[in-house]
């Protein structure tokens, strides 16, 4: 699994400083810059602290089962071109060295969606996906049901939430950034889509 961060703050030389610093105690496998310099603090075999408490699909210890990967920015700035290139490339070897389906690479926000926003509504999911790098609901039509119908979804797909309205925002935030209210045929439909093709995360 890939679970993907913003750093929030203001400079990657900065992030760098703390992830680098044991007393913060927090870690990941790999920093981008805004430039689209690509910076390995941890080796890939090895235990990062990046991701916490939450889970993903049937995986509880998110950070035994993952890598990290941290891209410099606040979560207010849009995600420059070269750091999304960059992304690109690193993603693409990590992914075929360790056999990662595209629907194993998530937000933070979505193994946690209580507790954490990054990267937010402005990561360009559509990209990496259009790229096949993570996956996209194209082709979702609306579909009448309720909340229920929402939830078995969700969990399908590989959330693991109990907040309604916390698991909606993390799935607007990635899927649809710009939707506001309650839930409706179109959530629903567009969960339905992904939790079959992509059941549990699996490719």
């Amino acid at each position: 699994m890939v679970v993907i961060h913003y750093t929030a703050m203001e400079t990657s030389d900065a992030a760098c400083a703390r992830l680098c610093n044991a007393m913060a105690e927090v870690s990941a496998h790999y920093l981008i810059s805004e430039q689209g310099k690509i910076i390995q603090l941890v080796p890939e075999d090895m235990r990062a602290w990046h991701a916490g408490a939450g889970a993903w699909g049937d995986v509880e210890d998110v950070n035994s089962h993952s890598i990290g990967i941290e891209l410099a920015n606040t979560g207010c700035a849009p995600f420059p071109a070269a750091q999304m290139d960059a992304l690109e490339v690193l993603l693409s070897g990590i992914m075929a060295r360790w056999s990662i389906p595209v629907a194993r690479v998530i937000a933070h926000s979505d193994m946690a969606p209580k507790r954490k926003f990054d990267p937010g509504p402005r990561f360009d999911w559509e990209r990496l996906a259009l790229g096949g790098y993570s996956v996209w609901p194209n082709g979702a039509k609306a579909v009448n049901g309720s909340w229920v119908d929402f939830l078995v979804c969700a969990g399908a797909f590989g959330y693991r939430c109990d907040d309604k309205d916390a698991l909606l925002a993390a799935f607007r935030m990635r899927f649809m950034p710009h939707k506001t209210g309650v839930l409706d045929a179109v959530d629903i439909g567009a969960m339905k889509l992904l939790a079959a093709k992509w059941p549990c995360g699996d490719s």
